[in-house]
């Protein structure tokens, strides 16, 4: 390990590469009708859909996220409208970008950005979520509950827990992060929020260990 990753033990990073795998979904990409990319504090979202437009996967790419307390100081004018800029200084044409600058969490992510698109005149039927490596299992379940009727694909940055550990430059609140979206995956079908998710034996211990650990900063309230 890193310098960068000696605080963590060498169990807790095996124990965080469960999860961080776990997250992600795996999918093979595709042609869809539509991306969304989700706000967040990671600009590498934005990257990733500009790069996966520019091999012609989809047609129109819609930018959606405010702000919250975590990217207000990084992006002042809202996730959605930084998002845009970049992707527009990486080649992205202007007119293939929509943007929703009002979502606060994931679920209003999938449901603003699908009332823009209505009222823009699209109903797609296959749409590709980018987020954040750690959010596409969460961002899948939401959006299968919320969406039912179209085929949602999952992408994001293509990094190593190794390689998004040392771009974030804090180990503990990565392994937070991890825990913390992992509790949403497991409690928010329980309330309504997304669609239930296997979770194996080994990534749930594994959770169960970093909470243990104390890796709570993220955690939701039971």
């Amino acid at each position: 390990m890193s310098d960068m990753q000696q605080a963590i033990s060498e169990d807790q990073w095996r124990r965080a590469e469960l999860i961080w795998d776990y997250h992600q979904m795996g999918h093979e990409m595709a042609p869809v009708d539509v991306a969304i990319g989700l706000g967040s504090h990671d600009l590498g979202v934005a990257a990733t859909a500009a790069g996966l437009y520019r091999t012609g996967l989809f047609p129109v790419l819609v930018f959606t996220g405010g702000n919250s307390a975590t990217t207000r100081s990084r992006f002042p004018r809202g996730e959605a409208v930084h998002f845009r800029e970049h992707a527009l200084e990486l080649g992205v044409p202007d007119d293939a970008i929509l943007v929703e600058p009002d979502a606060a969490n994931t679920g209003q992510n999938i449901t603003f950005a699908r009332e823009l698109l209505t009222a823009h005149g699209l109903t797609p039927k296959t749409v590709l979520l980018v987020s954040k490596p750690y959010m596409e299992r969460r961002s899948f379940a939401t959006a299968c509950k919320l969406w039912p009727e179209v085929e949602i694909l999952c992408a994001s940055e293509p990094l190593e827990l190794d390689d998004y550990l040392k771009s974030i430059g804090d180990e503990k609140l990565v392994l937070d992060m991890l825990v913390g979206d992992l509790q949403r995956v497991i409690e928010y079908p329980k309330l309504g929020f997304a669609i239930v998710q296997d979770v194996p034996e080994d990534v749930r211990d594994a959770y169960e260990s970093l909470v243990r650990d104390g890796f709570t900063s993220r955690l939701i309230a039971p």
